[in-house]
């Protein structure tokens, strides 16, 4: 995982997993750094900006809200488990 630094500023990581969904959650302080609801791709000479893109290509489903009891986001993402026969 790769995440953004600021000395003073924390993030979190929470991975909560259900027989059929994977839940990942980055919770960070910054208010003011929302993510678009629709990436956007980066110019193709970028070294960064496609992991929304990544993450909106295999998530079921993703979003972002508020983060509880701080200041700051999370943005989450699920993943459907793999069905397994047999």
């Amino acid at each position: 995982m790769r995440h953004g630094h600021v000395p003073g500023r924390d993030f979190h990581l929470r991975l909560t997993a259900t027989s059929d969904t994977l839940r990942v959650e980055v919770t960070d302080t910054r208010t003011e750094r929302v993510p678009p609801s629709s990436p956007q791709a980066p110019r193709g000479d970028a070294e960064s900006g496609r992991g929304l893109l990544i993450v909106a290509g295999l998530a079921t489903r993703w979003g972002t809200g508020p983060r509880l009891g701080a200041p700051g986001k999370t943005v989450w993402a699920e993943l459907a488990a793999a069905m397994q026969e047999g």
